[in-house]
């Protein structure tokens, strides 16, 4: 007896002492409830272009807010029947569940899970996920008092919004998007089945990682939404048999990830690190079509380009281990280093021959290789090939479908490139493509890259010097300095196609881009004069030489910067500012931030005069249509299209400036680490091809535009020429002391 009644005081004592430690021990140091009663989603920074169009998501957590009356009534009824059958009858804790699923777990059946709704809610937001006894004592105080401070319906839109199932995703609306792509309010009953089967285990139930298991869990939940009257038995089996189709789309809508990079690092630069969490819109200027149009044309060019320069050989190489299953331990090993590039896909190769290659894809496909589709590796499958460039087996590869949906060798180019085009009237960004890719190399060439821009500086040399009287009439001797100086000259320039055509008009030497020319006027005019014209286009004349050889191009521009100064000319006279943020909102659409486009054509923005814009435009006119530029008119069949190609010596960078109607762009080719590019290599066949097929698409249904003349320029004795140089008084020749005549 004594013992009964010892053991009875020591279990009081016990049960005493535990109360005294969970009053005042655990309960003041439970966590506070406001991350629940003022529920703040963290909702990532979204970019947009100007249609609406996702290019840009940061943020840890990729959620959708919706509140509890846009749910709609299959997925509460799904997620009820899987999650939490009693939620709106039970205070946060259902003992009836929790008992059924410790019975369950002793019979070795399926365990139903024994917590909450509102559990799972403490163990998400306010708590750890580690599993102690202690911890579950406060996931369940806690669930009282969240039970005690918020309604039912805001406890369960809460959870809809707050739980994570997988691919990054947070709450039910976004997981829709993610692995349906359609919006929550759209799901049928199989896929709000399949999406309530995540959150109890978002890894080995997600869909696009594990179809078989999320299946099976999918027809669990099921089942347990006809055992609860949500659905019927032919709903049951038509749901159960759905053939449900896992998103595959990009992320993104459209491929702009060096105009994301831009907009993330100025909207951050504002709101600190609440700009990843407080669900701000951010809308730039660009439009989709016009960026997908830049995107495409650059990444084609550029690899045609490099198809033109032949293949280099596999990127790595692997001894392929004999057994099955380390080989492909390997095979994904490797390919993790070198994961696919948009339409460049890597492939190992597991069989090689000069006729046939097999190679095994990162899905795991075998795919084979033969006939017209090895033809530009053939060097590299022959016996003899130098070991580092031989396809063999082991080799990393790069492939992708050509125009007949057929396997072909390719590789990822060294060279890069960089596209840009700007709305001429005001400066917004309409399109912009940093680098061939953003993933590789996060550099932006558009906005970075200090290079020569060769030829496409030339206007502005011709532009200075229509105020010192010259005109595109104006004749020059087009040969060599050598042959027209009595000393010894240390530079002796060349025209890059080594022809010579004497005495020509300014207009022809722009035209055909005529280095001897362009140095003789910049002699002419003088070197510090045109320098200091420069600044007026938006150049840094601190970037650029006081000599001669600035008529070649040898000073630094940006793509963006050259685009801008084209804009000049494209648009009259007036200097633009490129911009590329158009609207800020808050998480509930209010405008935080609302760019409206600049005033145009204001006499405070004029950097030029109307008719010097207007003569230099006749002259970009004709470099497209009789000049190196030729190739635009016939492509594009415009007779609106001005504008010039520039290729540095050697043929390091290669670059077409232009523009038609109210749009201006400018596409560069070159390697980051400079050098030639190639002997045969200009900016007609490197950088023009990028600009045409943008223009197709940025010019396509719009009419072609007139240029009104301005006054006090009149065309007398075949060209334009400023009134007050009419005759006589403007100059003839450029080489006065030359005996020229001109053209016939």
């Amino acid at each position: 007896m004594k013992m009964i009644v010892g053991g009875i005081a020591i279990l009081t004592a016990c049960f005493l002492g535990a109360l005294i430690y969970i009053f005042f021990g655990i309960l003041p140091n439970l966590p506070s409830l406001d991350a629940v009663t003022d529920y703040q989603p963290k909702i990532p920074l979204r970019i947009y272009t100007a249609d609406n169009a996702l290019i840009g998501e940061f943020g840890d957590e990729h959620r959708d807010f919706i509140a509890i009356k846009d749910v709609p009534l299959v997925m509460k009824n799904a997620l009820l029947a899987i999650e939490d059958k009693r939620f709106y009858e039970h205070s946060g804790i259902d003992f009836r569940s929790a008992l059924r699923a410790v019975l369950a777990d002793l019979r070795g059946g399926f365990h139903q899970g024994g917590s909450t709704i509102t559990m799972q809610i403490t163990r998400n937001i306010l708590l750890t996920q580690e599993k102690t006894v202690m911890r579950k004592f406060k996931e369940i105080v806690l669930a009282y008092r969240i039970e005690a401070a918020l309604s039912k319906d805001q406890i369960l839109e809460l959870y809809i919004n707050q739980i994570y199932l997988g691919q990054r995703t947070h709450g039910f609306a976004s997981a829709a998007n993610t692995y349906f792509g359609k919006s929550l309010k759209d799901i049928s009953i199989a896929e709000a089945a399949m999406l309530a089967g995540l959150p109890q285990n978002p890894t080995r139930h997600n869909p696009a990682v594990n179809p078989q298991r999320a299946k099976q869990r999918q027809l669990l939940v099921l089942k347990a939404m006809q055992d609860d009257g949500y659905i019927t038995q032919a709903q049951f089996d038509q749901a159960s048999k759905e053939e449900l189709h896992i998103s595959s789309h990009q992320q993104f809508d459209a491929h702009a990830d060096y105009v994301a990079e831009i907009v993330r690092q100025q909207i951050v630069a504002e709101y600190k690190d609440t700009a990843y969490t407080s669900g701000l819109k951010v809308y730039t200027t660009i439009y989709k079509a016009e960026q997908d149009a830049a995107y495409e044309s650059l990444r084609r060019n550029v690899m045609a380009y490099d198809q033109r320069h032949g293949y280099r050989g596999p990127e790595a190489f692997i001894e392929l281990p004999s057994d099955e299953d380390e080989r492909d331990d390997a095979i994904d090993a490797l390919m993790l280093k070198h994961p696919g590039n948009d339409k460049l896909l890597s492939a190992v190769v597991i069989e090689a021959s000069p006729k046939l290659v097999k190679a095994e894809m990162a899905s795991g496909d075998t795919i084979t290789l033969s006939g017209e589709t090895l033809r530009f590796a053939d060097k590299a499958l022959q016996a003899n090939a130098n070991r580092d460039l031989k396809i063999r087996p082991g080799a990393l590869i790069r492939v992708m479908l050509d125009a007949k949906k057929r396997w072909t060798i390719t590789q990822l180019p060294e060279v890069d490139a960089a596209f840009v085009a700007l709305n001429a009237q005001d400066g917004s960004y309409r399109a912009m493509v940093g680098g061939f890719d953003f993933n590789r190399k996060q550099f932006n060439h558009v906005t970075s890259a200090w290079r020569q821009p060769g030829s496409s500086i030339k206007p502005f040399i011709y532009s200075a010097a229509l105020e010192k009287a010259y005109s595109p009439a104006t004749i020059a001797n087009d040969v060599q300095l050598s042959e027209t100086s009595t000393e010894e000259l240390k530079w002796d320039p060349r025209n890059d196609d080594g022809k010579y055509d004497g005495p020509i008009t300014l207009r022809t030497a722009l035209a055909q881009s005529k280095n001897v020319v362009s140095v003789r006027l910049l002699k002419a005019i003088g070197a510090g004069y045109a320098r200091d014209f420069l600044p007026r286009f938006g150049f840094d004349i601190n970037k650029q030489p006081q000599n001669l050889t600035m008529a070649l191009g040898t000073g630094s521009v940006t793509p963006i910067q050259l685009a801008a100064a084209y804009g000049v000319f494209a648009n009259g006279g007036y200097q633009i500012k490129p911009w590329l943020i158009q609207k800020v909102t808050d998480a509930r659409g209010k405008i935080l931030t609302d760019n409206k486009a600049p005033a145009i054509a204001q006499e405070e923005s004029r950097v030029l005069d109307s008719r010097n814009a207007f003569v230099i435009d006749s002259m970009l006119r004709e470099v497209v249509r009789t000049g190196t530029g030729a190739a635009a008119t016939q492509r594009l069949g415009r007779r609106d299209l001005a504008g010039k190609t520039g290729t540095t010596s050697d043929a390091v960078d290669g670059w077409f400036a232009g523009y038609a109607g109210d749009v201006v762009a400018v596409a560069w080719m070159g390697y980051d680490d400079p050098k030639s590019l190639g002997g045969r290599e200009f900016g007609a066949t490197l950088s023009l091809p990028i600009w045409i097929d943008y223009m197709r698409q940025a010019l396509s249904g719009k009419p072609e535009t007139q240029r009104a003349v301005p006054e006090n320029v009149s065309n007398a004795e075949g060209d334009w020429v400023y009134n007050e140089f009419l005759n006589g008084a403007g100059i003839k020749t450029l080489d006065i002391d030359l005996p020229v005549t001109p053209p016939q």
